[in-house]
């Protein structure tokens, strides 16, 4: 009905009430039966109906009229729309799974959560086409079948190409959190275990011994005066 005219039984209304054309060229331009074109000629059809103009619409211009009033044979075209009306984009349902494919379904959602476990519930309900209550059943394994049940690729079920499982996939390592750096004990690296050890002092390699600063001397006490003194004093008896 896209290339048909805005109200099409009001517009053959017109048609017939003001032109000469044929019921074969009101059907054809209108998207009508023949029949139906007679029948709203003879009034038995779209009774009531106001006629609705489609030259004031701009469905049809004179020229294109007359043109078939003299042509009984020529098809009407519709004129051009001045006005664009934006097409209407359909809704993105649920994804259809044959029939012959659903009970391979409960397989196929086994072997993404084994497979990718990286991949989230809406993804895999997206690529598999089930439910939440499902996947949830399919993952705690309480599915009625979940004793006969076996990981089965989807690709090769025909549930998801190829293409659409590999961009869930990317999509699903890209968003995956960083894990968290292990603040643990770790090993020493190897840079510092193999580093040659640091060259002896010039003291340690002849065998002598660092100095050691006298306590005496820093706190200004004379050791030998002090035993000579010691020496000159006599027993008494």
């Amino acid at each position: 009905m896209s290339n048909a005219p805005l109200m099409p039984k009001a517009t053959a209304v017109w048609l017939i009430d003001n032109t000469s054309l044929s019921f074969e060229q009101i059907a054809n331009f209108c998207k009508l039966h023949p029949l139906e074109v007679k029948g709203i000629a003879d009034g038995e059809v779209a009774a009531g109906i106001k006629g609705h103009d489609p030259i004031t619409n701009g469905a049809l211009t004179r020229e294109e009229i007359q043109h078939g009033e003299k042509d009984k044979s020529y098809e009407l075209k519709l004129a051009p729309s001045k006005v664009k009306v934006p097409e209407i984009k359909a809704k993105r349902g649920a994804r259809y799974t044959p029939l012959s494919r659903r009970q391979d379904r409960p397989n196929a959602i086994l072997w993404l959560v084994r497979n990718h476990p990286e991949l989230k519930d809406a993804q895999i309900m997206r690529l598999a086409g089930t439910t939440k209550h499902t996947l949830q059943s399919i993952r705690e394994r309480t599915h009625w079948n979940s004793a006969a049940m076996s990981p089965v690729d989807p690709v090769s079920l025909g549930l998801c190409t190829q293409v659409e499982l590999d961009f869930e996939v990317n999509r699903a390592a890209k968003e995956r959190p960083r894990a968290e750096e292990d603040r643990g004990q770790t090993l020493i690296p190897a840079e510092i275990t193999t580093r040659p050890a640091a060259p002896a002092s010039a003291a340690s390699v002849f065998g002598e011994s660092p100095q050691k600063p006298k306590d005496d001397e820093e706190d200004g006490v004379d050791v030998s005066s002090v035993f000579a003194k010691l020496k000159d004093l006599k027993p008494t008896e």
